[in-house]
């Protein structure tokens, strides 16, 4: 075969595949391009987004989250260091917990009766535990890290590598198996990443209080930068119909910090959790 006429093969298809380019680019609303232009960059330059911010914080007018129970108010170990009081954990205020369902209400109580009598109060930060959503966004102290690809979010807590995916421009499947983080599947609204999630199992909870959910939980998620790109707003909708008597509406705030993700374990530095156990001889 002639260089001439190799090359005008390749000629050929680098034209194809610019005219198929331009084409596609043709085929896109007005309104699909601008969201494809205006989609935020929450990864650049090695950022990753923190909080400290163990609770969610309450919407203006919005039903939830729970708050502390008067009798028995939290305090944190940051306000233990301040202080010097006991630190101690969350006990939610069941008198004031009109959202939630009878049966939510029964188990918690019996919960928070078991933690004010001395039993540990879990929380899946503590044990290494995936937290489920909207739970993810109460781990904190470290973290959380972005990957934004053409047809994927990958969400990454960098304190044990806790993973979500989010699948963009796509419906949900008709049949989803639950699992820890469900199926989430979002697209960009705007400056907005917005990210519904169904298929949750019921082995978590919404929050620290260890509010229990079932497998019809909801949860609409609407990531946001704010404040020049220097924070980020998680403004967060849930409802699950067999536990709560009315959608929650809450929001999280994460600070901007620029460094790379760092490997950390959690699991294998077991002596300091509770709930893994470890042996007390060797095994071979």
């Amino acid at each position: 075969m002639s260089s001439f006429t190799s090359g005008g093969r390749l000629f050929a298809g680098s034209v194809l595949t610019a005219a198929t380019a331009v084409m596609a680019m043709a085929s896109m609303t007005p309104a699909m391009a601008q969201q494809r232009a205006a989609a935020p960059d929450f990864s650049s330059g090695n950022a990753g987004w923190l909080t400290f911010n163990v609770d969610f914080s309450v919407v203006p007018g919005a039903t939830g989250p729970l708050r502390s129970d008067p009798a028995h108010p939290r305090v944190s170990n940051a306000e233990a260091l301040r202080t010097g009081k006991q630190p101690t954990y969350f006990v939610a205020d069941l008198a004031h917990a009109d959202i939630l369902k009878p049966w939510v209400v029964a188990r918690m109580k019996k919960d928070n009766d078991e933690v004010v009598g001395g039993k540990i109060a879990f929380t899946p930060h503590s044990f290494c535990m995936p937290a489920g959503v909207p739970g993810y966004h109460l781990y904190g102290f470290q973290p959380l890290y972005f990957v934004q690809a053409p047809k994927e979010v990958v969400m990454i807590y960098s304190n044990d590598q806790q993973v979500r995916h989010v699948y963009l421009d796509v419906p949900h499947s008709q049949n989803v198996t639950p699992s820890w983080y469900g199926e989430s599947v979002g697209h960009y609204e705007g400056d907005t990443l917005v990210v519904d999630t169904i298929g949750l199992n019921d082995k978590t909870f919404v929050d620290n209080f260890r509010t229990p959910h079932t497998e019809k939980l909801h949860v609409v998620e609407r990531f946001k930068l704010i404040d020049g790109g220097r924070a980020m707003r998680v403004d967060i909708t849930f409802e699950d119909p067999d536990a709560f008597n009315a959608p929650w509406l809450v929001t999280q705030h994460y600070n901007r910090v620029q460094q790379p993700m760092a490997e950390l374990v959690c699991a294998e530095n077991n002596e300091q959790f509770f709930k893994i156990p470890v042996a007390d001889k060797a095994d071979f």
